[in-house]
């Protein structure tokens, strides 16, 4: 029933908790909606399970700017289990995997307990997505901002938007950690619940498709954040950029907690309040892939920010489209981590729930 009620709150979520597979589209192939997964050669795991008012806690992997670092987040309000349960459903997930013929590769036990083990928790029934599981809005026009960048860096850090959970990791480049020429003046990460629909022209846009990804965040305030920091924003304005034909929107923002917070409340106050920082950040993105021999970017709706009311509706807009993505994702049969049955699994995670 407790699982019940969370799901019904969750205003964002239009599914249930369990993970789906996903029919082949060329688009969107790439993305992974947080469910652990062995390849499939036709089908890509999907799930929508956000939660409501999350305690997250954040872990890391590997050390920082290595290929191996990720940051997972994890819902700190879960159940812990005792021993005993932790290995009984340890020997159910083993019992499921070796009578299950959709399998494909060899599953090592060590592996599996370990992979279960974390903080004596199972991380497939409490670790979550950032892009997937944090819900967007809380009201009064306040939204959850993930940071993937804090201010002041330059590892060019993003949600992996293909793996596992998909954590926050440094992006890659012809095998190569990937860095901003300089440094970036403001925290930097997405909104999480939004994606920018590669499918869609933006006729107010010069007909740009969405770049495939969750939709990016500004936070101009003056505190310098952390890797995997949520913070409650309040979105400000919108610069259109276009990145090589495709659309890449920047919402600009600020964290409620700032000192400024209360002067700001739309591109105007911007101005009045930082003076120069629109200008800055349009030219920041404009001009970063020029050291690499890159031409300059580009930027729609007259070269300008846009008002904090066509903010919301660029915010309203990603999020229902990815909206629409996870729904026309549960087509076909659900499958869970190893090609499981969800008939096998459910039963297993309403035992221990």
């Amino acid at each position: 029933m407790a699982a019940a009620k969370a799901i019904s709150q969750t205003t964002s979520c239009l599914l249930s908790k369990t993970p789906f597979a996903l029919k082949h589209k060329s688009h969107i192939t790439n993305l992974c909606f947080g469910t652990k997964r062995v390849a499939f050669p036709s089908k890509r795991l999907f799930s929508c399970r956000a939660i409501y008012n999350p305690q997250v806690q954040i872990t890391e992997e590997g050390q920082p700017e290595t290929l191996d670092y990720r940051v997972f987040f994890v819902n700190n309000s879960g159940k812990k289990l005792s021993w005993i349960e932790f290995i009984e459903i340890g020997l159910i997930l083993l019992l499921l995997i070796s009578e299950n013929e959709q399998i494909e590769h060899t599953v090592n036990v060590v592996e599996n307990l370990s992979f279960m083990t974390s903080f004596g928790r199972i991380w497939w029934l409490l670790e979550v997505s950032p892009w997937h599981d944090i819900p967007l809005q809380l009201g009064d026009g306040v939204f959850n901002f993930v940071v993937e960048i804090p201010k002041e860096s330059s590892a060019k850090m993003e949600v992996a938007t293909d793996e596992l959970y998909t954590p926050i990791k440094q992006d890659i480049k012809k095998g190569k950690l990937r860095y901003y020429p300089y440094n970036i003046n403001w925290n930097y990460g997405l909104f999480p619940q939004t994606w920018e629909d590669p499918s869609f022209a933006n006729s107010e846009v010069e007909g740009a498709f969405g770049d495939n990804d969750p939709v990016d965040v500004v936070e101009i305030g003056e505190r310098r954040r952390k890797i995997g920091e949520i913070l409650k924003v309040k979105p400000l304005g919108a610069l259109a950029m276009i990145d090589e034909g495709e659309l890449d929107w920047k919402i600009v923002a600020i964290s409620l907690d700032d000192p400024k917070a209360a002067l700001v409340n739309d591109v105007d106050d911007v101005e009045k309040h930082f003076p120069g920082t629109l200008t800055a950040i349009r030219d920041w993105f404009r001009d970063y892939k020029i050291p690499d021999g890159k031409p300059a970017n580009k930027f729609g709706l007259g070269n300008k920010a846009a008002d904090k009311d066509y903010a919301l509706k660029v915010i309203t807009e990603t999020n229902e489209s990815w909206a629409k993505l996870v729904k026309s994702s549960a087509t076909s049969l659900p499958l869970l981590s190893f090609g499981l049955s969800i008939d096998h699994v459910a039963a297993c995670i309403m035992y221990y729930m």
